[in-house]
């Protein structure tokens, strides 16, 4: 049983049939309960992002906390599960990506595939060079207040 703690940088490219290959590193992550499945969907930057299928569940539980009569929540919700999928990957460690989910982070051939803990996210890696040059700059104000956020948790 693996530990479900993905971290680490990995480059591939899809293959012909939207095919890409996760890391044996993440695939030996996920626990058995988790069936050798991924659950795919789009993330909330320009990117995919991939859950064990036992963390999926846990984002289904918090999602049901959710009220369906305030509209940003049903928006909320319907983002995160409508392009929702789930996975097994083949005997060589890949999964077919959905195309519409390949089209929403901008991905044709090549992927950066990174570890985030409790989950993947997988992106193109231009689109990744243009956040990591703007939308993802910490300062030093920000890495206190994130700091300040994890002590009070």
């Amino acid at each position: 049983m693996g530990t479900t703690t993905f971290t680490g940088e990995f480059r591939y490219s899809i293959d012909a049939k939207g095919r890409v290959n996760i890391p044996a590193k993440f695939r030996k992550a996920l626990p058995e309960t988790s069936e050798d499945t991924f659950v795919v969907t789009r993330g909330l930057d320009d990117n995919i992002s991939v859950y064990s299928l036992d963390m999926w569940r846990q984002k289904e539980e918090e999602l049901l906390k959710l009220s369906s009569r305030l509209r940003e929540h049903r928006a909320f919700r319907r983002q995160a599960t409508r392009f929702a999928t789930p996975l097994k990957f083949d005997s060589q460690g890949r999964v077919a990506i959905p195309a519409d989910l390949l089209k929403h982070a901008g991905i044709e051939k090549d992927v950066v595939i990174i570890g985030m803990i409790d989950e993947i996210e997988i992106w193109d890696p231009d689109t990744l060079a243009r956040y990591e040059e703007t939308e993802f700059q910490l300062d030093a104000e920000d890495i206190e207040a994130i700091d300040n956020y994890t002590r009070s948790s």
